[in-house]
């Protein structure tokens, strides 16, 4: 049997945690995962591009679990109602290749991205870090507010958005965190100008360079979330050569990441060589740092066993027959074609 977490009971498993537990507690899991890089089977994810946006499968795998995500990246959506990013997710066993767990990544993976910033920020920022430049205020802004605000000490996010409805949208939902200031910004120059971290988080897929040098100042730390496929991009070229620049999977990042406007050979840290103690992150305080950030296939291994442990801990979820169970001969699949009487196919966990 696999456990089944769909879309409310991922809602009532967040809610029941907490979202800021759950943002703090996911960075460590990813952080405990990024320290044992070397044990990964890893891959660039496998793309299919269209003129509307992308579909993507990210497959990743230990010794013991074998891990993929379907996701994909549609920015005019809005437009038609829908979600700009959705996602789902396996967790199986190595040893059988049975799957363990499938569930819903849309609400999972902002909380997964953000708890990724978070644990790279808490590597590269400065540790006095107080004040964030938001820009970007959709569905990823909430989380990377939460997270940066919670956990990392920022006090005071001076959010911008080129529609001023969605930065509408962030101050609403985070107007019970009243410690947290919020700003409106009136353009990315006023939300980046004294900010000691800029973290970009925006969907067109374009591009860009929403970030340019004259806007850096000593010691910030960019937090580049948005450029995560080819042809996107959030920051000018002069921005990452004037930077110490850090990836997730330098091959994919190579072709997705900001860095995909530069030539082959420009320098970048690995992050988790940095958690381990093998590389330098900041190297002094007036070092300008970018995480070029295009999400990688380990932190949603990460995601999915956290929720895992937590939804059989908290004994939630659906049991399903998502493959066919042994009932007297493991050879004999012709068996199942004979209709399921009056087997019980779902049941929910006691």
């Amino acid at each position: 049997m696999t456990l089944f977490i769909d879309v409310p009971t991922m809602s009532d498993l967040v809610h029941g945690i907490g979202v800021v537990p759950f943002l703090g507690e996911l960075a460590n899991v990813i952080h405990d995962d990024f320290k044992r890089w070397p044990e990964f089977d890893k891959s660039a994810r496998v793309a299919s591009h269209s003129d509307v946006g992308v579909i993507e499968l990210m497959p990743v795998a230990d010794t013991s679990r074998y891990a993929f995500k379907y996701v994909n990246g549609h920015p005019a959506n809005t437009f038609k109602n829908l979600h700009t990013v959705m996602a789902f997710g396996v967790l199986a066993s190595v040893e059988t290749g049975y799957p363990i767990l499938l569930s819903e990544l849309t609400i999972a993976t902002a909380l997964r991205t953000a708890a990724t910033s978070l644990m790279a920020a808490k590597a590269l920022a400065r540790p006095d870090s107080k004040r964030m430049a938001l820009i970007g205020s959709g569905a990823q802004s909430e989380f990377q507010a939460l997270a940066f605000h919670k956990h990392l000490g920022i006090n005071e996010v001076v959010a911008y958005d080129v529609d001023p409805l969605a930065t509408a949208k962030l101050i609403r939902n985070l107007q019970e965190y009243p410690e947290l200031k919020i700003i409106r910004a009136s353009s990315v120059g006023d939300a980046v100008r004294g900010a000691d971290i800029v973290t970009t988080v925006t969907a067109d897929k374009a591009y860009a360079t929403i970030i340019t040098p004259d806007l850096l100042e000593p010691g910030m730390h960019l937090n580049a979330v948005g450029g995560d496929c080819p042809g996107k991009t959030e920051l000018h070229a002069d921005v990452l050569r004037k930077s110490r620049v850090f990836v997730e999977y330098e091959p994919q990042t190579r072709i997705e990441g900001d860095i995909q406007q530069l030539e082959a050979d420009f320098p970048v840290v690995d992050l988790w060589r940095v958690l381990v103690g093998e590389q330098e992150g900041r190297q002094h305080p007036e070092q300008i740092t970018v995480f070029d950030s295009v999400g990688f296939a380990l932190e949603d291994y990460s995601v999915l066993r956290y929720v895992l442990q937590q939804a059989e801990a908290r004994r939630v979820g659906i049991k399903i027959d998502l493959v066919p169970q042994v009932e007297d001969d493991p050879k004999d699949l012709f068996s199942h074609t004979r209709g399921s009487g009056a087997r019980k196919r779902i049941r929910r966990v006691a």
